[in-house]
């Protein structure tokens, strides 16, 4: 029999002052099996730096043609295509080739880097893709927050970010790989 994913409630408050968006979404997300709460989390964190009132969580790591967020205009195209992790370079050109833009959110530290330099040259002629690396430590501070209902707060300023709950706070900056 296979397992089901587990469901997760979380109120997230989004204060980005960079952007200038403001607004609380409740959110329902669902752990695929195979997920750690520290990967759900930086996809909750990713939701968060994004947030839109279009932007949404796919069936991701249970879908290969689908990204873990994506951001869809009114007519249907994708505009934002959202990675966690460290995909392979044909995942990475796909999004690039269906998406206005793609950002990825590398979170394990350490094997970040060596994977960046094994696929970053051949990526160089995609104009539109971020790719973005966790300070060494947060996502597993990160995962400390996920409860199965969840009141959680995210604030950006000047590119730090601020990520709370009733008892914790995190403070960090993202390291911008490209």
């Amino acid at each position: 029999m296979a397992l089901s994913s587990t469901i997760y409630r979380c109120v997230l408050q989004i204060s980005d002052l960079d952007r200038g968006y403001y607004q609380t979404h409740n959110l329902t997300i669902a752990r695929h099996p195979s997920e750690t709460d520290e990967r759900m989390m930086v996809r909750l964190l990713a939701f968060a730096l994004n947030a839109d009132e279009r932007l949404s969580f796919t069936r991701g790591l249970s879908q290969d043609d689908e990204p873990d967020l994506w951001l869809r205009s009114l007519s249907g195209d994708i505009t934002l295509w959202v990675e966690i992790g460290q995909p392979d370079e044909k995942r990475i050109k796909k999004g690039c080739s269906r998406s206005d833009r793609v950002t990825i959110y590398c979170f394990q530290h350490r094997s970040a880097g060596v994977w960046w330099k094994q696929v970053s040259a051949k990526l160089e002629r995609f104009a539109h893709l971020s790719v973005l690396k966790l300070p060494e430590g947060i996502s597993e501070q990160l995962a400390s927050f996920a409860e199965r209902n969840m009141d959680l707060q995210c604030t950006v300023q000047d590119g730090e970010i601020w990520f709370s709950n009733e008892s914790t706070s995190l403070q960090f900056m993202l390291e911008q790989l490209r």
